[in-house]
């Protein structure tokens, strides 16, 4: 355990043992926290290194626990949920005529699908959460203080997010093609259009996925949509590379056209996703000029570059 004082042994035992415990009495057991203790623990018990990289990806650890607990505290508790009167504005201002009908871009997709386009958005959304991990730790390797204004604007990207969802609980799109203006509480995740994908492989990636949805009334913003501006944003920053310039890009739109496409967000989703990423980024730059925000972050620097 190297240099480790017991200090820091009980401490990163104790929570993981507090997390489990508050775990089970918030949202009950499930294999995904142990596997979650047990990645934590390896990587910091293993050696220096590796506990460097652990703590620092922690902030996507405290993401993911948050967003698992929103399970405990549903939304639609606190707010009435928004189904018809987003579907309505949605058709207002994106809808078109389609064989004499105002459609909304979802209803449109729902009628002409394709297997190549089956294919290609599930490959695209596939990439939600991998691409800004790789993006992470990449900034990790080459630059640890990038990697901490990536790492903490993802964060605050996603507590607008959070935000969002409570002050404005709003079906998807498919929610609304299943249960139209009826509002069902405790209704279970769907993969709506990416069922086809996992048809067409014969898998049930996306169906494992949204059987773990944390909040079904939680289509606006769209932090999909969000997560690769932030990627963008620091490829383009932080990179002179064409091709890793492109990829972002081209995943950014992907991921925009998938979420509309398989019926899981609205145009305005969309847009109040990506809004979500660029508060979120001028925020943190406004918060850089703090000279008590800028220590922090010097902090947590030294705390995973020092032998």
């Amino acid at each position: 355990m190297g240099a480790l004082s017991r200090t820091k042994i009980f401490t990163a035992i104790g929570v993981s043992i507090l997390y489990l415990v508050l775990s089970y009495f918030l949202i009950g057991f499930k294999s995904d926290q142990l596997f979650l203790v047990f990645l934590f623990n390896s990587l910091y018990f293993i050696n220096g290194r590796t506990r460097h990289f652990i703590l620092a990806f922690s902030v996507f650890i405290v993401y993911w626990i948050v967003f698992d607990y929103m399970k405990a505290f549903p939304n639609y508790r606190y707010n009435p949920v928004h189904i018809e009167e987003l579907h309505s504005l949605e058709k207002s201002v994106f809808g078109f005529n389609y064989k004499g009908s105002i459609v909304t871009p979802n209803e449109f997709f729902l009628l002409n699908k394709t297997t190549f386009l089956n294919i290609i958005t599930g490959l695209f959304y596939l990439c939600w959460i991998p691409v800004p991990l790789a993006i992470g730790a990449w900034l990790f390797i080459k630059k640890r203080e990038a990697f901490y204004h990536f790492s903490l604007s993802f964060f605050l990207i996603n507590l607008i997010g959070f935000v969002g969802y409570y002050s404005y609980p709003a079906a998807a799109p498919w929610y609304y093609q299943l249960h139209g203006n009826v509002f069902i509480a405790n209704t279970p995740g769907n993969v709506a259009g990416l069922a086809e994908f996992d048809k067409y492989f014969n898998v049930t990636i996306f169906k494992s996925l949204y059987e773990k949805s944390s909040n079904v009334f939680a289509a606006m913003p769209s932090l999909h949509s969000a997560y690769p501006v932030l990627v963008v944003y620091y490829a383009f920053k932080y990179s002179k590379s064409y091709f890793l310039r492109i990829f972002t890009l081209t995943v950014m739109i992907g991921i925009w056209f998938a979420a509309v496409y398989t019926s899981h967000h609205y145009v305005l989703d969309v847009l109040m996703g990506i809004t979500c990423a660029i508060l979120g980024i001028v925020i943190f730059r406004v918060a850089l000029t703090i000279k008590w925000f800028s220590n922090f972050i010097q902090y947590l620097l030294s705390q995973t570059t020092k032998r």
